[in-house]
Protein backbone atom coordinates (compact mmCIF):
# COMPACT_ATOMS: atom_id res chain seq x y z
CA UNK A 1 0.00 0.00 0.00
CA UNK A 2 1.27 3.38 -0.96
CA UNK A 3 2.46 5.83 1.82
CA UNK A 4 0.93 8.65 1.26
CA UNK A 5 3.21 12.17 0.21
CA UNK A 6 4.14 14.96 2.66
CA UNK A 7 3.45 18.21 1.15
CA UNK A 8 5.19 20.84 2.27
CA UNK A 9 4.01 24.50 2.24
CA UNK A 10 6.15 27.59 3.32
CA UNK A 11 4.65 30.61 4.91
CA UNK A 12 6.60 33.78 4.27
CA UNK A 13 5.59 36.40 6.89
CA UNK A 14 6.34 40.73 6.86
CA UNK A 15 4.91 42.91 9.15
CA UNK A 16 2.01 44.73 6.87
CA UNK A 17 0.94 47.39 4.80
CA UNK A 18 -2.63 49.65 4.44
CA UNK A 19 -4.57 48.30 1.91
CA UNK A 20 -4.24 52.57 -0.04
CA UNK A 21 -2.08 55.21 0.72
CA UNK A 22 -5.75 57.26 2.46
CA UNK A 23 -6.60 57.62 5.46
CA UNK A 24 -9.46 54.95 5.77
CA UNK A 25 -7.25 52.11 4.97
CA UNK A 26 -4.00 53.13 6.74
CA UNK A 27 -7.00 53.48 10.06
CA UNK A 28 -7.81 49.90 9.46
CA UNK A 29 -4.21 48.84 9.65
CA UNK A 30 -3.19 51.07 12.60
CA UNK A 31 -6.29 49.64 14.70
CA UNK A 32 -5.27 46.24 13.90
CA UNK A 33 -1.59 46.41 14.16
CA UNK A 34 -1.40 48.42 17.48
CA UNK A 35 -3.92 46.92 19.05
CA UNK A 36 -1.80 43.82 19.39
CA UNK A 37 -0.99 43.84 22.90
CA UNK A 38 2.62 42.69 21.92
CA UNK A 39 2.91 45.48 20.10
CA UNK A 40 1.52 48.07 23.06
CA UNK A 41 1.79 46.24 25.57
CA UNK A 42 -0.25 48.22 28.47
CA UNK A 43 -3.53 47.12 30.49
CA UNK A 44 -5.84 46.97 27.43
CA UNK A 45 -7.81 49.67 29.45
CA UNK A 46 -4.97 51.95 28.75
CA UNK A 47 -4.01 50.67 24.98
CA UNK A 48 -7.85 51.57 24.33
CA UNK A 49 -7.42 55.16 25.77
CA UNK A 50 -4.24 55.18 23.94
CA UNK A 51 -5.77 54.11 20.63
CA UNK A 52 -8.85 55.81 20.25
CA UNK A 53 -8.14 59.26 21.89
CA UNK A 54 -4.44 60.18 21.16
CA UNK A 55 -3.50 57.58 18.06
CA UNK A 56 -6.51 56.92 15.28
CA UNK A 57 -8.14 60.71 15.65
CA UNK A 58 -4.50 61.79 14.10
CA UNK A 59 -1.77 59.06 12.93
CA UNK A 60 -4.02 57.67 10.01
CA UNK A 61 -3.75 61.13 8.00
CA UNK A 62 -0.25 62.26 8.67
CA UNK A 63 0.65 58.36 7.89
CA UNK A 64 -1.06 58.25 4.44
CA UNK A 65 0.42 61.64 3.35
CA UNK A 66 4.24 59.82 4.16
CA UNK A 67 2.98 56.43 2.81
CA UNK A 68 1.43 58.49 -0.68
CA UNK A 69 5.22 59.82 -1.39
CA UNK A 70 6.94 56.63 -1.48
CA UNK A 71 3.26 54.37 -3.24
CA UNK A 72 4.20 52.57 -6.28
CA UNK A 73 2.69 52.17 -9.08
CA UNK A 74 1.70 48.21 -8.38
CA UNK A 75 0.66 49.04 -4.50
CA UNK A 76 2.80 49.60 -1.34
CA UNK A 77 6.27 49.19 -1.79
CA UNK A 78 6.86 46.50 1.24
CA UNK A 79 4.12 44.41 -0.26
CA UNK A 80 4.96 44.97 -4.14
CA UNK A 81 8.78 43.81 -2.82
CA UNK A 82 7.71 41.02 -1.03
CA UNK A 83 5.71 39.71 -3.45
CA UNK A 84 8.85 39.72 -5.93
CA UNK A 85 10.90 37.41 -3.27
CA UNK A 86 7.84 35.33 -2.81
CA UNK A 87 7.81 34.51 -6.26
CA UNK A 88 11.75 34.74 -6.67
CA UNK A 89 11.86 31.67 -3.62
CA UNK A 90 9.27 29.57 -5.10
CA UNK A 91 11.11 29.55 -8.25
CA UNK A 92 14.46 28.79 -6.45
CA UNK A 93 12.76 26.04 -4.31
CA UNK A 94 11.00 24.20 -7.81
CA UNK A 95 7.91 22.64 -6.38
CA UNK A 96 9.47 21.20 -2.99
CA UNK A 97 7.09 23.44 -1.20
CA UNK A 98 4.15 25.45 -1.75
CA UNK A 99 5.18 29.27 -0.78
CA UNK A 100 2.42 31.94 0.08
CA UNK A 101 3.06 35.22 1.72
CA UNK A 102 1.00 36.36 4.62
CA UNK A 103 1.15 39.78 6.56
CA UNK A 104 0.56 39.47 10.38
CA UNK A 105 -1.66 42.88 9.54
CA UNK A 106 -3.75 43.56 6.54
CA UNK A 107 -3.74 41.98 3.56
CA UNK A 108 -2.73 39.61 2.36
CA UNK A 109 -3.70 38.00 6.23
CA UNK A 110 -2.53 35.00 7.31
CA UNK A 111 -5.51 32.85 7.84
CA UNK A 112 -6.01 33.85 3.46
CA UNK A 113 -2.68 32.70 3.29
CA UNK A 114 -2.96 29.40 5.12
CA UNK A 115 -6.18 28.31 3.52
CA UNK A 116 -4.77 28.73 0.19
CA UNK A 117 -1.74 26.70 1.37
CA UNK A 118 -4.19 24.09 2.88
CA UNK A 119 -6.35 24.03 0.16
CA UNK A 120 -3.08 22.82 -2.05
CA UNK A 121 -2.91 19.70 0.06
CA UNK A 122 -0.20 21.58 2.41
CA UNK A 123 0.07 19.19 5.59
CA UNK A 124 3.73 20.06 7.05
CA UNK A 125 4.59 23.97 7.32
CA UNK A 126 7.20 25.95 7.53
CA UNK A 127 6.78 29.44 9.12
CA UNK A 128 10.16 32.38 8.26
CA UNK A 129 8.98 35.33 9.89
CA UNK A 130 10.97 38.14 7.58
CA UNK A 131 12.18 39.81 10.94
CA UNK A 132 16.08 39.36 11.20
CA UNK A 133 16.03 40.55 15.17
CA UNK A 134 13.70 38.81 17.91
CA UNK A 135 10.84 40.78 18.67
CA UNK A 136 7.69 40.78 20.57
CA UNK A 137 5.99 42.95 18.80
CA UNK A 138 7.52 41.29 15.04
CA UNK A 139 8.89 37.74 14.99
CA UNK A 140 6.97 36.65 18.34
CA UNK A 141 3.25 38.29 17.42
CA UNK A 142 3.65 36.61 13.72
CA UNK A 143 4.64 32.96 15.24
CA UNK A 144 2.04 33.42 17.93
CA UNK A 145 -0.72 34.68 15.07
CA UNK A 146 -0.11 31.40 12.94
CA UNK A 147 0.10 29.27 15.50
CA UNK A 148 -3.35 30.21 16.34
CA UNK A 149 -4.67 29.92 13.32
CA UNK A 150 -3.18 26.41 12.62
CA UNK A 151 -5.11 25.61 15.67
CA UNK A 152 -7.98 26.17 14.58
CA UNK A 153 -8.76 22.94 12.44
CA UNK A 154 -9.74 19.60 14.15
CA UNK A 155 -6.28 18.17 12.65
CA UNK A 156 -3.30 20.63 13.51
CA UNK A 157 -0.71 20.30 11.38
CA UNK A 158 3.23 20.23 11.83
CA UNK A 159 4.61 23.54 12.10
CA UNK A 160 8.82 24.74 11.83
CA UNK A 161 9.43 27.53 12.52
CA UNK A 162 13.12 29.83 11.09
CA UNK A 163 14.62 31.53 13.63
CA UNK A 164 15.99 34.95 13.63
CA UNK A 165 19.04 34.93 11.11
CA UNK A 166 20.48 38.47 12.31
CA UNK A 167 23.60 36.04 12.75
CA UNK A 168 23.10 34.46 9.61
CA UNK A 169 26.28 34.79 7.11
CA UNK A 170 23.88 34.62 3.82
CA UNK A 171 22.16 37.22 5.46
CA UNK A 172 24.54 39.05 6.15
CA UNK A 173 26.48 38.36 3.04
CA UNK A 174 23.59 39.82 0.86
CA UNK A 175 23.12 43.12 3.03
CA UNK A 176 26.64 43.72 2.57
CA UNK A 177 26.60 43.49 -1.15
CA UNK A 178 24.11 45.34 -1.51
CA UNK A 179 25.77 47.90 0.54
CA UNK A 180 29.37 47.69 -1.21
CA UNK A 181 28.73 49.85 -4.34
CA UNK A 182 26.43 51.90 -2.82
CA UNK A 183 29.24 53.22 -0.21
CA UNK A 184 31.83 53.35 -2.97
CA UNK A 185 29.74 55.08 -5.64
CA UNK A 186 28.59 57.72 -3.37
CA UNK A 187 32.58 58.20 -1.90
CA UNK A 188 30.72 57.57 1.39
CA UNK A 189 32.67 58.56 5.09
CA UNK A 190 30.79 57.19 7.13
CA UNK A 191 28.09 54.50 7.58
CA UNK A 192 25.24 54.51 9.81
CA UNK A 193 23.15 51.39 10.68
CA UNK A 194 19.56 52.77 11.34
CA UNK A 195 17.73 50.36 13.32
CA UNK A 196 13.62 49.91 13.68
CA UNK A 197 13.08 51.12 17.69
CA UNK A 198 11.24 49.50 20.53
CA UNK A 199 10.53 50.49 24.38
CA UNK A 200 13.04 49.95 26.28
CA UNK A 201 10.59 47.50 28.71
CA UNK A 202 10.75 45.04 25.68
CA UNK A 203 14.73 44.51 26.17
CA UNK A 204 14.17 44.32 29.91
CA UNK A 205 11.55 41.92 29.63
CA UNK A 206 13.64 39.28 27.47
CA UNK A 207 16.21 39.68 29.83
CA UNK A 208 15.46 36.13 32.13
CA UNK A 209 18.56 37.84 34.84
CA UNK A 210 16.54 40.75 35.01
CA UNK A 211 20.18 42.15 35.62
CA UNK A 212 22.10 42.67 32.43
CA UNK A 213 19.51 44.34 29.69
CA UNK A 214 20.48 48.19 29.50
CA UNK A 215 21.97 47.88 33.08
CA UNK A 216 25.07 49.61 31.52
CA UNK A 217 26.50 51.29 28.50
CA UNK A 218 28.06 47.98 27.21
CA UNK A 219 25.15 45.93 27.85
CA UNK A 220 25.19 44.92 23.68
CA UNK A 221 28.85 44.58 23.34
CA UNK A 222 28.60 40.69 23.21
CA UNK A 223 25.92 38.30 22.75
CA UNK A 224 25.52 35.97 26.73
CA UNK A 225 23.36 33.78 28.04
CA UNK A 226 21.37 37.25 29.32
CA UNK A 227 20.60 38.83 26.12
CA UNK A 228 20.28 36.03 23.68
CA UNK A 229 16.80 36.96 23.01
CA UNK A 230 17.54 40.57 23.48
CA UNK A 231 16.72 42.92 20.27
CA UNK A 232 19.09 46.12 20.75
CA UNK A 233 21.71 43.16 21.70
CA UNK A 234 21.48 41.60 17.98
CA UNK A 235 20.74 44.86 16.19
CA UNK A 236 24.00 45.59 17.51
CA UNK A 237 25.74 42.04 16.98
CA UNK A 238 24.38 42.55 13.17
CA UNK A 239 25.95 45.80 12.75
CA UNK A 240 29.22 44.49 13.72
CA UNK A 241 29.43 41.66 11.55
CA UNK A 242 28.74 43.80 8.65
CA UNK A 243 31.06 46.57 9.13
CA UNK A 244 33.81 43.69 9.81
CA UNK A 245 32.15 42.36 5.82
CA UNK A 246 32.32 46.03 4.27
CA UNK A 247 35.56 46.60 5.87
CA UNK A 248 34.77 49.63 7.47
CA UNK A 249 37.69 51.31 9.81
CA UNK A 250 37.58 51.78 13.32
CA UNK A 251 35.06 54.84 14.22
CA UNK A 252 33.81 54.31 10.52
CA UNK A 253 30.14 53.64 11.51
CA UNK A 254 27.67 54.01 13.98
CA UNK A 255 24.29 52.50 15.33
CA UNK A 256 20.76 54.06 15.68
CA UNK A 257 17.45 53.07 16.39
CA UNK A 258 14.44 54.78 14.64
CA UNK A 259 10.51 55.04 14.43
CA UNK A 260 9.95 55.38 18.13
CA UNK A 261 6.48 56.03 19.16
CA UNK A 262 4.86 58.24 22.22
CA UNK A 263 6.78 59.19 25.40
CA UNK A 264 8.00 56.07 27.43
CA UNK A 265 11.90 55.47 26.45
CA UNK A 266 12.80 53.82 23.43
CA UNK A 267 15.97 51.83 22.87
CA UNK A 268 19.11 54.45 21.99
CA UNK A 269 20.29 56.46 20.70
CA UNK A 270 17.54 57.95 18.47
CA UNK A 271 18.50 58.42 14.67
CA UNK A 272 17.10 61.34 14.94
CA UNK A 273 19.51 62.75 16.99
CA UNK A 274 22.51 61.17 15.86
CA UNK A 275 22.07 62.38 12.25
CA UNK A 276 22.46 66.34 13.14
CA UNK A 277 25.35 64.81 15.92
CA UNK A 278 27.39 63.36 12.67
CA UNK A 279 27.05 66.84 10.66
CA UNK A 280 28.54 67.96 13.91
CA UNK A 281 31.29 65.76 13.83
CA UNK A 282 32.29 66.53 10.08
CA UNK A 283 30.54 64.14 8.30
CA UNK A 284 29.83 65.06 4.81
CA UNK A 285 28.64 61.79 3.03
CA UNK A 286 26.83 59.37 4.67
CA UNK A 287 25.07 56.04 3.89
CA UNK A 288 22.35 54.67 5.89
CA UNK A 289 21.75 51.02 5.77
CA UNK A 290 18.53 49.56 7.65
CA UNK A 291 19.33 46.24 8.63
CA UNK A 292 16.09 45.33 10.79
CA UNK A 293 13.91 45.63 7.18
CA UNK A 294 14.42 42.57 4.56
CA UNK A 295 12.15 44.76 2.17
CA UNK A 296 11.86 48.74 1.43
CA UNK A 297 8.85 50.40 3.34
CA UNK A 298 7.36 53.30 4.32
CA UNK A 299 10.50 53.37 7.30
CA UNK A 300 13.22 52.90 5.05
CA UNK A 301 11.98 54.99 2.08
CA UNK A 302 10.06 58.26 3.85
CA UNK A 303 11.82 58.10 7.09
CA UNK A 304 15.60 57.67 5.89
CA UNK A 305 15.45 58.03 2.20
CA UNK A 306 13.08 61.64 2.60
CA UNK A 307 13.13 62.91 6.08
CA UNK A 308 16.38 61.40 7.54
CA UNK A 309 17.95 63.08 4.04
CA UNK A 310 16.30 66.43 4.50
CA UNK A 311 17.28 66.48 8.22
CA UNK A 312 20.88 65.33 7.72
CA UNK A 313 21.44 68.22 5.03
CA UNK A 314 19.79 71.06 6.84
CA UNK A 315 22.70 70.33 9.84
CA UNK A 316 25.36 70.80 7.50
CA UNK A 317 26.08 67.34 5.82
CA UNK A 318 25.95 67.09 1.96
CA UNK A 319 24.56 63.75 1.53
CA UNK A 320 22.42 60.56 2.60
CA UNK A 321 22.03 57.83 0.52
CA UNK A 322 19.96 55.58 1.72
CA UNK A 323 21.08 51.93 0.79
CA UNK A 324 18.57 49.60 -0.68
CA UNK A 325 17.43 46.77 1.26
CA UNK A 326 17.66 43.23 0.51
CA UNK A 327 14.34 42.83 -1.08
CA UNK A 328 14.85 40.11 -4.06
CA UNK A 329 18.40 40.64 -4.74
CA UNK A 330 19.73 36.80 -5.78
CA UNK A 331 21.63 36.59 -2.94
CA UNK A 332 18.89 37.22 -0.33
CA UNK A 333 16.68 34.94 -2.01
CA UNK A 334 19.62 32.20 -1.79
CA UNK A 335 20.26 32.84 1.90
CA UNK A 336 16.04 32.05 2.65
CA UNK A 337 15.96 29.30 0.38
CA UNK A 338 19.08 28.18 2.60
CA UNK A 339 17.15 29.03 5.66
CA UNK A 340 14.03 27.22 4.90
CA UNK A 341 15.88 24.03 3.85
CA UNK A 342 18.33 23.97 6.73
CA UNK A 343 15.17 24.33 9.26
CA UNK A 344 13.19 21.16 7.70
CA UNK A 345 16.24 19.09 8.50
CA UNK A 346 19.12 17.26 6.80
CA UNK A 347 16.23 15.13 4.36
CA UNK A 348 15.12 18.42 2.57
CA UNK A 349 18.38 19.42 1.68
CA UNK A 350 19.41 16.06 0.43
CA UNK A 351 16.09 16.47 -1.83
CA UNK A 352 17.34 19.38 -2.65
CA UNK A 353 20.74 18.24 -3.77
CA UNK A 354 19.41 15.14 -5.74
CA UNK A 355 16.85 17.35 -8.24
Amino acid sequence: MPVPTTKRGLLLVNLGTPDAPESGPVRRYLREFLNDPRVIDVHPVGRWFLLNLFILPFRPAKSAEAYRKVWMKEGSPLLVYSRALESAVRERLGGDYEVELAMRYGNPSLPDAIARLKAKGVSEFTVLPLYPHEAASSSASSLARTYEVLAEGWDVPNVRAVPAFWDDAGFLDAFAAVARPVISDTRADHVLFSFHGLPERHMRKSDPTGQHCLSSAGCCDAITDANRHCYRAQCFATARMLAQRLGLPEGGSTVSFQSRLGRTPWVKPYTDLVLPELAAKGVKRLAVMCPAFVADCLETLEEIGLRAKEQFVEAGGESLTLVPSLNAHPEWVDAVVRLVRASDGPSATARAESR
